[in-house]
C-alpha cells in the first residue's frame, strides 16, 4: 500500500513519523530487521535517498540501528518505545484538550465525551 503524504512538510519528515507509528503501534516489533531501504522506498513510493534519510533520523533517535553487514533494526529497548508510545498520547491529548476548547467545550468535558465514544464504540463492536 502506497502511503500518503502533505505536501506541505518535507517527506522524509513524514516518513520518520509514519515509521515511528508502526513502532509504536506494534506493527515493527522490538528487535525485528526492517525492509531494505529499496524496499521500504517502494512501498512508500518514494526515492530510495529519501528513505534513506529518514531511517538515518530514526537511527539518530534511537529506534533504529544498524549492524553493519544485516540491515537495520527496530531498538530492542521496550522502555524507550513505551516512553515515546506516552509522549504520542499525551501530544494526542493535548491537541485533543485544544480542540474542545476550540469548539468553546471545557476540557473538564473531555471525561464523559471520552466515555460517550468508547461506549459507541464498544456497541459499535457488538454489530460488526
Amino acid at each position: 500500500m502506497v502511503w500518503s503524504f502533505d505536501a506541505d512538510r518535507p517527506i522524509y519528515l513524514q516518513l520518520v513519523e509514519h515509521i515511528q507509528q508502526k513502532i509504536l503501534n506494534g506493527e515493527f516489533q522490538p528487535g525485528e530487521k526492517l525492509p531494505s531501504v529499496r524496499d521500504l522506498a517502494a512501498t512508500a513510493a518514494v526515492n530510495p535517498n529519501t528513505m534513506q534519510k529518514a531511517l538515518a533520523e530514526l537511527e539518530r533517535g534511537g529506534l533504529v540501528f544498524t549492524q553493519r553487514t544485516s540491515g537495520r533494526f527496530i531498538t530492542q529497548d521496550a522502555a524507550k518505545i513505551a516512553r515515546l508510545r506516552e509522549r504520542a498520547a499525551l501530544n494526542l491529548t493535548r491537541r485533543f484538550l485544544a480542540d474542545l476548547t476550540s469548539l468553546g467545550l471545557p476540557p473538564s468535558a473531555a471525561a464523559a465525551l471520552l466515555a460517550a465514544a468508547q461506549k459507541s464504540e464498544n456497541r459499535s463492536d457488538v454489530s460488526d
